[in-house]
């Protein structure tokens, strides 16, 4: 998933922290930068991965959450603290169902089958 995942906070070899990182994320490029102690993540910066199918809901949380954190309706902090939210493409149809959404707000990791009989209730 992540080409160089070296935290910008961890030193080098040589001792010294890098300024910046290049990686690659399903073919988008991106770059990070060392913005040192004063600029941390927090969940005004986030990621979202819009899911097919809950096994690649599975996917992805198991990965992401590896060193990192769950959090509820589908968020979670990564081993870096960067916030991602994982969800099924079907979620906005499901949530208009009254049943659902107060299924969806229990929920860590959202479960495509029980959203769905929730929004059936």
């Amino acid at each position: 998933m992540f080409r160089n995942s070296r935290r910008l906070d961890a030193p080098s070899p040589s001792g010294k922290k890098p300024l910046t990182i290049a990686f690659e994320l399903d073919g988008q490029k991106f770059t990070a930068l060392n913005g040192g102690p004063h600029f941390k993540f927090n969940e005004a910066v986030s990621f979202f991965v819009r899911c097919d199918s809950q096994e690649e809901v599975d996917y992805y949380w198991s990965r992401l959450t590896a060193g990192g954190s769950e959090s509820r309706c589908g968020w979670l902090k990564d081993q870096f603290g960067l916030s991602w939210q994982i969800v099924p493409a079907r979620l906005p149809e499901l949530i208009r169902h009254p049943k659902a959404m107060e299924a969806m707000l229990k929920m860590n990791k959202l479960d495509i089958a029980e959203l769905e009989r929730a929004a059936q209730s």
